[in-house]
């Protein structure tokens, strides 16, 4: 013990030893000792050194703590100082500000310690096992130190948790632990385990970890919560960004519907806290990811059906229209709304329709739009607002023509403020920003819609008073001509690019105006400087477009002539080098990544993502129609006319081949009911014809029969007193007795059979009886059947009488009266035996629930038998320290009441008591 006090602070005289020595005998304790408090002491000794002498430490004591582990098991207390020391020499948690060179050296070290302790797999499953420890000083180290080893190697650690058994199944039951600590690190644990590790993301997500998440959340406050919401709001994220299985699941599992109540925001929107303003600035990025333009098409709407199905669009608009929200929050929920409106029909109308709260009320668009033109704004908020008006028009025909009929003369508004009055400003204001800004939205109003191309041309413009209008596209040329900064000018070129594209009518508006192309050859042949080498190459687009588009209505400026200037002012070479210098801009492949315009600063926003789409499609276009000579030109364009021709005469031939495979199908069909209805005709013609000979055959015996009776009716017209018509009725008699005979043999027959079947399953003897009765009843029915038609026969009518066939009558209707009974007596034969076989249906049933009561008792007998057994244990541990205390106590002096050994006593009989009536119960 002496040696315990030296290390733990006590002064001991002598030189003291130094900080490895003092750990290599911890060391060597523990792994020497054989008393568990000798080694318990030894570790907690470790674990007090472990943040000062990490390195000794660590590189000394892994290994036996790690043999802790495996070996102490059943020591909590042991386990969780190991566990602790563990961590500390894994990650160290000192807060202090370290330069660049010590914080490098710290993670280096831990890095180390991690590889170390991972190079056998059995390690963390043995971690993994101790997590499963419900006791608070094992679970907790447990879950930090498995957090550390993730963060210092994650991608190896990962790999071993997923390859062991329920390993992440295990790490998912923290989060249902009723300590908010452990719950708490849990999360950090998922977060750390779920960072790019697609497979890990969908088994923690198909443990129902959204709904648990979702209930954390919701019982936190939501959006009003602390750093727990922020930290299940991190975990949701990693599980569900670039994961289309675990989207697809979110959204089929209802859970988009839940989101809802986030985003409910009252009227009071003042103080906003940081940690709020944090979890509902991570609440807008989950809903941002689930509907990703990076996401497949179909995956994207259907979770844009769903947001609008549920409110929560509405639900973001009223945010994004509320006043007092704070400005980074207003920006990300318009970068929301623009993705979850993107592409989808009802979404975008639905958004045309939200109106501002104010007096008199105005459309969204126009007071989103009035900020993106107004230089005082953020500039982050209007490049927002320039990405909703994007994804507004994006796809969305209906909502370019409204755009651009508000520029049309026929409905401008003078006492109201309209989105065209609105860009037509920005587009020439002062403010280079505002200028780039509009000229981009408006060229997204035309993208690949040659409607609002052509509408656009209508739209004039009154510059000042006492001069004429001029129209959209000259005054855009004009101040292009006037040298205006190089944002202004790249925007104005995007836009009469995207215009005048696959437009013949908007190109020769373009060339009309006599001074435009002087102009862009001007601009492309000069030698300027890096920052115009931009307005270079897309003046060189803007002319190719031209050239490309060109329709050759004015001859001043057909495809050859202007060919011929590019070659005589510029030079082919020297144009299709300026055309590249779009492409090789640095700012064209960033714009190319995302349709987000996303820019570090104001000056560097030049390029639009849709625009970077259209000169990837035309740059070859062009180069190819610049090099083409006439000549070529003239046999490409005879090649289309005669592959126009040919592809009319093919059209012709396919309309006349679906016309001709028409009326044969028609034919087909035709031929197919004839054949049918030939069948059926000839199926009833012989019907026909059978019945044709039957009738023949009918008619001959009648015709037989006929004859004989004309031979009786000589010798006379009675016989014996009785009549032809009397004889006859009596063999129609006699006929329906028969077939009523066979009738009633075929019934008594299956009565037969029922009756064998019940005698040899119930051993019923009285039916044996009732079969003997039908036996002889059967056999006497059949011979007087036998009889009758002897005594009807015309040549022996002289051997009967009236008195016999009134006898035979009466005798046939009593057995008749017998046989009815016999029935009546089989059908009750027949309920007796459903109602024993309901009856022992009844019995089998009730032994089956008798059978399962007993099987429940049982198990709460064990269950009982269990608790008594804990019971009994935990008494003889509490009697085990009474016992020692007092002998201490003897031991010291101290006088022991007898009372408590006679409570000891009976209590050592009531157990005694208690094992006895155990084992009774065991033997009953």
């Amino acid at each position: 013990m002496n040696f315990f006090r030296g290390v733990m602070g006590g002064q001991a005289a002598g030189p003291q030893p130094s900080g490895a020595e003092t750990i290599q005998k911890l060391c060597d304790r523990v792994a020497s000792s054989t008393l568990l408090e000798d080694r318990r002491d030894a570790v907690r000794a470790l674990k007090s050194l472990s943040k000062k002498y990490r390195m000794e430490v660590g590189t000394q004591a892994m290994d036996h703590l790690i043999n802790i582990l495996q070996t102490d098991r059943s020591d909590s207390e042991i386990i969780g100082y190991a566990l602790d020391t563990l961590y500390n020499i894994i990650c160290s948690d000192e807060e202090e500000e370290q330069d660049e060179n010590t914080q490098k050296q710290v993670d280096d070290l831990g890095a180390q310690f991690t590889d170390h302790f991972i190079q056998d797999p059995e390690h963390l499953t043995l971690l993994l096992t101790l997590l499963e420890e419900f006791d608070f000083h094992v679970r907790w180290p447990g879950v930090k130190l498995l957090t550390a080893l993730l963060k210092n190697q994650g991608p190896q650690v990962q790999g071993v948790i997923l390859v062991s058994p329920m390993g992440v199944s295990r790490l998912m039951d923290l989060l249902a632990d009723s300590r908010e600590v452990i719950r708490n690190d849990g999360l950090l644990l998922l977060q750390q385990l779920t960072k790019s590790n697609a497979a890990i993301q969908k088994i923690v997500a198909f443990e129902n970890a959204f709904e648990r998440l979702l209930d954390i959340i919701t019982e936190e406050g939501s959006s009003d919560g602390g750093i727990v919401v922020e930290d299940c709001l991190l975990l949701l994220l990693n599980l569900l960004k670039n994961n289309s299985s675990n989207q697809n699941f979110f959204k089929e599992g209802s859970y988009i519907q839940r989101m809802k109540p986030w985003f409910e925001v009252g009227d009071d929107n003042s103080g906003w806290s940081a940690q709020k303003v944090t979890n509902l600035h991570l609440m807008l990025q989950l809903v941002r990811v689930m509907v990703s333009p990076v996401n497949s098409p179909g995956a994207t709407a259907s979770c844009q059906k769903s947001m609008y199905q549920c409110g929560l669009l509405q639900q973001l608009c009223t945010i994004l229209m509320a006043t007092g929200v704070p400005a980074d929050i207003l920006t990300e929920t318009i970068n929301t709304v623009s993705e979850v409106i993107r592409g989808s029909q009802v979404n975008q109308d639905y958004f045309a329709s939200v109106n501002a709260p104010s007096n008199p009320p105005r459309p969204a668009i126009v007071v989103l739009l009035m900020s993106m033109v107004n230089e005082r704004q953020p500039f982050v908020l209007r490049c927002a607002v320039l990405y909703c008006f994007q994804c507004f028009l994006y796809k969305n025909q209906k909502g370019q023509g409204e755009i651009v009929a508000t520029l049309l003369p026929s409905t401008i508004d003078a006492n109201s403020i309209s989105a065209g009055q609105l860009l037509c400003g920005g587009l020439f204001s002062a403010d280079s920003l505002s200028n780039w800004c509009a000229a981009v939205a408006l060229a997204h109003a035309l993208q690949d819609n040659l409607t609002q191309k052509e509408q656009l041309l209508r739209v004039q413009l009154a510059t000042s008073l006492g001069k004429p209008p001029v129209s959209l596209l000259q005054q855009c040329t004009n101040i292009l001509s006037q040298g205006s900064k190089v944002q202004t000018r790249v925007g104005l070129l995007m836009l009469l690019c995207t215009w005048i594209s696959n437009c013949p009518i908007a190109v020769t508006h373009f060339l009309h105006n006599q001074e435009n192309v002087p102009f862009l050859t001007a601009q492309i042949s000069e030698n300027l400087g890096e920052d115009e080498r931009l307005v270079q190459g897309l003046c060189a687009l803007l002319l190719g477009i031209c050239i490309y588009y060109n329709d050759n209505s004015l001859e001043n400026y057909t495809k050859e002539k202007l060919k011929q200037l590019i070659e005589k002012r510029i030079g082919k070479e020297n144009f299709v080098e300026k055309l590249g210098f779009i492409t090789k801009h640095e700012l064209y492949s960033r714009a190319a990544q995302k349709p987000q315009p996303i820019f570090p600063s104001p000056e560097e926003m030049l390029f639009d993502h849709e625009f970077t789409k259209l000169v990837k499609e035309l740059e070859g276009m062009i180069t190819k129609a610049v090099h083409k000579s006439s000549e070529e030109e003239k046999k490409e364009e005879e090649v289309k006319k005669t592959l126009e021709q040919h592809d009319n005469i093919v059209t012709q031939y396919k309309e006349l081949i679906r016309e001709q495979d028409a009326q044969i199908q028609e034919l087909k069909e035709q031929l197919s009911s004839m054949t049918s209805q030939n069948e059926q005709m000839q199926a009833t013609m012989t019907q026909q014809l059978s019945q044709i000979q039957q009738h023949k055959d009918q008619y001959n015996i009648l015709k037989l029969k006929l004859g004989k009776e004309n031979q009786n009716q000589g010798e006379g017209s009675q016989v014996n007193g009785m009549q032809t018509e009397e004889l006859t009725q009596l063999r129609e008699d006699v006929e329906e007795l028969r077939k009523q005979n066979a009738l009633l043999q075929t019934q008594l027959d299956d009565k037969d059979a029922l009756i064998n079947k019940l005698v040899s399953k119930y051993e019923i003897r009285p039916l044996e009886r009732v079969k003997s009765i039908l036996d002889m009843t059967i056999e006497w029915t059949n011979t007087l059947l036998a009889r009758v038609p002897q005594s009807s026969n015309p040549e022996n009518d002289g051997s009967m009488d009236g008195a016999k066939m009134a006898e035979l009558e009466s005798r046939l209707t009593t057995q008749l009266t017998e046989m009815g009974r016999l029935k009546a007596e089989a059908k009750s034969s027949t309920e007796s035996r459903a109602e024993l076989e309901q009856q022992l249906a009844s019995s089998t049933s009730t032994v089956a629930i008798l059978q399962t009561e007993k099987a429940k008792l049982q198990t709460a007998v064990q269950e009982s038998k269990k608790e008594q057994d804990d019971l009994l244990i935990l008494l003889s541990d509490q009697d085990q320290k009474i016992f020692s205390l007092k002998q201490r106590l003897k031991d010291l002096g101290e006088s022991v009441e007898d009372e408590d050994e006679d409570d000891l006593d009976a209590k050592d009989q009531m157990d005694d008591d208690e094992e006895e009536e155990d084992d009774d119960e065991e033997e009953d």
